[in-house]
């Protein structure tokens, strides 16, 4: 693992100013009495604020794993991390603005200004996704100290790429939306993040989530912090390995870690089916619960699997030996070549 000092020095001063905004909304939550769209005025910039601290850090980290073997790579990745961290900053600003205005910052086309801010920043949004994608297709590509980590970075940056890509259908106009405009009406807003309700129903405790519909933000949200998650459980696995045996074992935790990440895209797809249907998060009808009690007894098969595949096979890969990112072995599928 790298030192945090070989971070991407952009994305962490970002991720600073983040943590620092987050403060500062917190306190406007708190002093600001104002109510948009049923949440506190300062909520949205609060929760952003979090949310880019987490998400930033952690590509911060994966850039500084490209080894320094491969100039290139790192540095065309530093370039990308930067226009991440650019169009990051540009994208809060632009909601705090409207905040300060005391108006909608997305789906708002109340205004000719208001319908640019907005423009703005799904340009900023598809900037930063694109940024994301370079950096990801480069850590495909990368050689990192061990396999698990190799894997859980690659899985990680797909399932973030494809929860960040669920926001663009967040701009569509809704049924109703369509109806007015058919008819030669003006839109005040265009897009919504609730499907079957209108945004600003009751919502979940801190998200602000609809209870009463459903909504886009829950696999939004999800996909995207897989990039922190995933990582989080090779380190959980490396620390529970001087205890458990079978955890020694390299390919046992690479099992593992695919396991854990077709568990998260089932997911991922089973929360983005469920919100496209109108269901709340907090009130899954029997179809939805029917499908997750089939992943989570997909997961729990697919862990013994990995857990009783290492009773075979040659002895534990320590640490470091080896070449990084190489062999693969899943299950009796056998062993192969990146």
């Amino acid at each position: 693992m790298s030192s945090w000092r070989t971070w991407h020095r952009p994305l962490v001063v970002f991720s600073l100013l983040m943590a620092l905004w987050a403060v500062g909304s917190a306190i406007g939550i708190a002093a600001d009495d104002r109510v948009l769209t049923g949440a506190p005025i300062w909520a949205k910039p609060f929760k952003f604020s979090v949310s880019f601290v987490a998400y930033c850090l952690s590509l911060a980290w994966m850039i500084s794993l490209l080894g320094e073997e491969r100039p290139r790579l790192r540095r065309t990745a530093w370039w990308a991390g930067t226009v991440v961290a650019v169009a990051s900053a540009l994208e809060m600003v632009l909601i705090t603005l409207q905040v300060l205005r005391g108006v909608r910052s997305h789906f708002n086309s109340a205004t000719p200004f208001d319908a640019q801010v907005f423009s703005l920043m799904g340009n900023t949004v598809m900037v930063l996704w694109l940024g994301t994608l370079v950096v990801a297709v480069l850590l495909w590509r990368a050689t990192i100290a061990d396999r698990a980590t190799t894997w859980s970075i690659r899985i990680s940056t797909v399932l973030a790429l494809t929860g960040a890509a669920l926001a663009f259908l967040m701009v569509l106009p809704t049924p109703e939306q369509q109806r007015r405009e058919t008819a030669g009406l003006e839109l005040a807003e265009s897009g919504a993040h609730s499907v079957g309700v209108p945004d600003g129903g009751p919502g979940m405790f801190l998200t602000g989530w609809s209870t009463s519909g459903g909504d886009l933000r829950i696999p939004h949200f999800f996909g995207m912090h897989a990039l922190q998650l995933l990582p989080l459980l090779v380190l959980l696995l490396a620390a529970l390995a001087p205890r458990h045996a079978r955890l020694r074992d390299e390919r046992v935790r690479v099992r593992l870690v695919l396991v854990a990440g077709a568990v998260y895209a089932a997911l991922l797809a089973l929360l983005t089916w469920q919100a496209l249907r109108g269901r709340p998060l907090v009130h899954p009808d029997g179809a939805t619960l029917g499908a997750a009690a089939a992943v989570l007894a997909g997961g729990v098969l697919g862990v013994l699997a990995a857990l009783s595949g290492g009773r075979r096979g040659a002895a534990p890969v320590e640490e470091g030996h080896g070449h990084a990112g190489g062999e693969v072995v899943a299950g009796d599928l056998g062993a192969h070549r990146q």
